[in-house]
């Protein structure tokens, strides 16, 4: 896969996605979007990754929308004449997050430096974010004129409370690692040399566990968010389960509990997912 604003590497069954805009702070652009959209697919259709970090190269995570068709065009997408364009129009943040947050395998922002706007947004469907001590984090919409992206007014709530979420984007303020911990938005702070490790320790615990119900239990905790009642989500987990008792990795899991050893499982994603799940991923 030829890319000239990511790169990409596999590693004992997980994939590093490296936003790779050095000269730009890694800046969001339309080519950024179209490959991360093309390593996500990757991801998803290798039965080999079993998990993904998204990190950024040199000092910076992503220093937002790249912005050098200056205040005039960068956000006017306007055609006062096409109504349809009006109504059909979606912001290429927005369509980025909905194809992480569909991703078939888990997701690890490993934030390494300022992470602006879309720089930070674009994380918040990813399953779990790690931070450096000296990142800083910013959802600067009402500042520049617009409003929140990337789909961040669903997700943003969920992850810190709409309090909070309200403060951040209407004030636009420059917040530190720990401010983001204190809400709830990173799992752990850690020093810039050790994040990516410590990330990478993460995503090999993924990794080492059942593939198929990794993805499963991933989706699942997703979708009950939205959940109107505990009897829908205990339906599908009956039915999952009564699927995957069948399968190789539930003996496996068993079995090695039994002889005292870490399991060796062998389902592979998409192609083990019971064949019900298809029709709802």
């Amino acid at each position: 896969m030829e890319t000239h604003t990511i790169s990409c590497a596999v590693d004992t069954h997980v994939l590093t996605i490296t936003l790779d805009r050095q000269e730009r702070l890694n800046a969001y652009n339309a080519e950024m979007f179209a490959e991360l959209t093309a390593a996500f697919d990757m991801a998803d259709a290798d039965p080999d990754i079993r998990a993904v970090i998204v990190t950024g190269a040199g000092r910076a995570f992503c220093a937002g929308a790249d912005m050098v068709e200056g205040g005039t065009a960068t956000f006017d997408f306007c055609d006062p004449d096409d109504k349809e364009k009006e109504l059909a129009w979606r912001d290429d943040a927005g369509r980025l997050s909905l194809r992480i947050y569909r991703s078939l395998k888990p997701v690890i922002a490993a934030i390494n430096g300022p992470a602006i706007g879309v720089g930070i947004t674009m994380t918040l469907p990813m399953d779990i974010r790690l931070i450096a001590d000296n990142a800083r984090i910013c959802f600067p919409f009402a500042q520049r004129g617009i409003v929140p992206e990337a789909a961040s007014s669903w997700f943003l709530p969920r992850i810190v409370g709409i309090s909070t979420a309200i403060e951040w984007c209407a004030t636009g303020r420059m917040l530190s690692a720990q401010s983001a911990h204190s809400a709830g938005l990173v799992r752990s702070i850690h020093s810039t040399d050790e994040l990516l490790p410590a990330a990478r320790d993460l995503a090999g615990e993924i990794a080492a566990s059942s593939p198929a119900c990794v993805t499963l239990s991933r989706r699942m905790l997703w979708d009950g968010l939205t959940t109107p009642e505990p009897e829908m989500a205990h339906a599908l987990e009956s039915r999952t389960i009564y699927h995957l008792g069948q399968a190789p990795d539930a003996a496996e899991g068993v079995t090695s509990f039994f002889e005292k050893r870490p399991p060796v499982f062998s389902s592979q994603v998409p192609k083990d997912l019971p064949p019900f799940w298809q029709e709802l991923l």
